[in-house]
């Protein structure tokens, strides 16, 4: 059973950095796709990055492209996203998600409904 846990979240000023870290273990397939979400008060959950498991692709939201960086460290059981030149808008509560099927897709998925198995979330606060 796959199980993902994250750490990281926090608040910083605008114009900061933060690093979000998912743990992740229990995967039965040889393939899948991992990747952060965020939901804000009031909004739908949306994606912000993903990658395989083969560290092969990866997918940006457009609103965090060239400010956030999806990757896993060298043994491939820690997903982190790097958080550079945060914005307000970025207050959210951040989820780690997994997919669990072994499918693959065209194009990395940022949609929720790709995902299976979740985090419990983590705080994420920008102040200006």
């Amino acid at each position: 059973q796959v199980q993902l846990v994250e750490s990281g979240g926090g608040s910083v000023q605008a114009g900061g950095s933060l690093r979000l870290s998912c743990t992740a273990s229990g995967f039965t397939t040889s393939y899948y796709y991992i990747g952060w979400f965020r939901q804000a008060p009031g909004k739908e959950r949306e994606g912000v990055a993903a990658i395989d498991s083969d560290d092969r692709h990866t997918n940006y939201a457009d609103s965090v492209k060239g400010r956030f960086t999806i990757f896993k460290d060298n043994y491939g059981n820690v997903l982190h996203l790097q958080m550079n030149s945060l914005k307000v808008e970025d207050t959210a509560m951040y989820y780690c998600a997994a997919t669990t099927s072994g499918r693959r897709f065209w194009n990395t998925p940022l949609t929720k409904y790709a995902y299976s198995v979740w985090g419990q979330g983590t705080q994420v606060t920008v102040s200006s």
